[in-house]
């Protein structure tokens, strides 16, 4: 997916006299997370969104007790993302319910906005549609410092996945599904972690590009210094997607990062 979150929480102990009881301080019912990112090159399932250039991106969570969560993720992108040709930004909207149990395994489950500002239709003739929800769910399991999550998202039938987006009018709406294997590992007693993925797009659709599927992936490592995070990834897929610079967008290539977490 698109947006994560980094928990800041912190663990607070009180002494109290006389009798040198330790209390653990009641976690908040509601918590804020944060993120700040620039990026060598936004990926989007293997598939630039700033013709291979960088992007700056961010994010805010707001997490409830019960395991709801509404969170806001934005990143810049390059016109070619829409077919109004005229996106800037991409913007996120998400809203979903997240379960721990003690055997380790967790559920997660909700849909995600995207948003694109500026691509309302603006000219004559103009009848696309870029915005479009994808309901999501995944299910992980941690063993110790690694973590394995198999997700499932499931954007249905929608103007803004047709082939040329609803311009002409008179192509079909259609429908998009992507699974996606994801595997994380923190090496103990260090602040380097590494992570594996491997996701695949059925279409045809808007977000299948020329074809009507195909498969992503990427191998990445990252090292962790306090609320900052430097991180490096290959990213390929068996694709091609041209952009109108001339560049293939779907190109196999090594990004790198550095975040903030607050």
């Amino acid at each position: 997916m698109r947006f994560f979150s980094i928990s800041l929480g912190a663990l607070l102990l009180a002494t109290t006299a006389p009798a040198f009881a330790q209390e653990t301080a009641p976690a908040p019912a509601i918590t804020l997370n944060g993120t700040a990112t620039v990026i060598s090159d936004y990926k989007f399932r293997g598939i630039s969104q700033t013709d291979r250039n960088f992007a700056v991106q961010g994010g805010l969570t707001v997490t409830h007790e019960t395991g709801f969560y509404v969170s806001a993720w934005g990143s810049s992108i390059d016109d070619y993302v829409t077919v109004h040709g005229s996106a800037h930004q991409e913007l996120d909207l998400i809203a979903g319910y997240k379960h721990s149990f003690k055997n380790g395994v967790t559920v997660d489950v909700g849909a995600l906005y995207y948003v694109y500002p500026g691509t309302r239709p603006g000219f004559t003739g103009d009848r696309s549609s870029s915005d479009f929800i994808e309901p999501y769910a995944s299910l992980s399991y941690a063993i110790g410092p690694v973590t394995a999550k198999g997700t499932v998202n499931y954007a249905p039938k929608q103007k803004a996945l047709a082939i040329d987006q609803g311009q002409s009018g008179l192509l079909k709406n259609e429908d998009n599904v992507y699974i996606a294997g994801d595997v994380s590992a923190a090496i103990p007693k260090t602040p380097f972690s590494l992570t594996g993925h491997l996701g695949h797009t059925f279409g045809p659709s808007w977000l299948s590009g020329p074809t009507s599927e195909y498969t992503d992936w990427a191998l990445g490592a990252a090292v962790t210094w306090k609320n900052l995070t430097l991180g490096v990834s290959y990213v390929d897929t068996d694709t091609t997607f041209i952009t109108p610079t001339g560049k293939d967008a779907a190109k196999g290539s090594v990004l790198g990062s550095i975040g903030v977490s607050f």
